[in-house]
């Protein structure tokens, strides 16, 4: 088992609530002189449905039932059947049950980022200089570069454009 003191005490912590430190490409550039081959070859090529790797096999099962959940209940909201089978879970349903409920996108996104970075902490558990840890910051960041996708005044710029171009069509008839 590979130990990372310096590249892990380097790294900042990562939160929900906060801005991603760096990008990805750049957690790339510190890990590639001090991780081996392959484990560099996982990081590169990591998703966040990845399951190969130290802790993204019970990341992924993890991720699949939430995205199982998260079309499941989506589907019935919309009075549609979902037949693909997955492993229910309470808590997961409770869950997506609030994000659903959430009053705009932006906030549901908080909830299950939120729930995912619990589940990553719990999966890391102990390990601190080691690959879970670094894997399971990898997948933090990935989920960092997710959110900053959502920009609140980008959003409404485009839903104003959108919105505009309905009205304009409607009038045109």
């Amino acid at each position: 088992m590979a130990s990372y003191y310096y590249l892990i005490s380097s790294l900042p912590d990562l939160r929900t609530d906060g801005d991603m430190p760096f990008s990805y490409e750049e957690f790339l550039g510190m890990c590639q002189s001090n991780v081996s081959e392959s484990k560099y070859e996982f990081l590169s090529n990591l998703t966040l449905s990845s399951d190969e790797g130290p802790l993204l096999k019970d990341w992924a099962a993890f991720y699949n039932n939430l995205m199982s959940e998260l079309n499941y209940q989506r589907s019935m909201n919309l009075g549609r059947a979902y037949l693909k089978p997955y492993d229910k879970d309470s808590v997961l349903t409770q869950v997506i049950g609030t994000v659903l409920a959430a009053k705009n996108p932006l906030e549901a996104e908080k909830i299950l980022l939120d729930y995912e970075f619990e589940n990553l902490d719990s999966l890391v558990g102990l390990h601190t200089f080691d690959d879970v840890y670094l894997f399971g910051y990898a997948v933090k960041l990935k989920l960092l570069e997710r959110q900053n996708c959502f920009v609140q005044e980008k959003g409404k710029k485009e839903f104003k454009r959108l919105f505009d171009q309905v009205q304009q069509r409607v009038y045109q008839l």
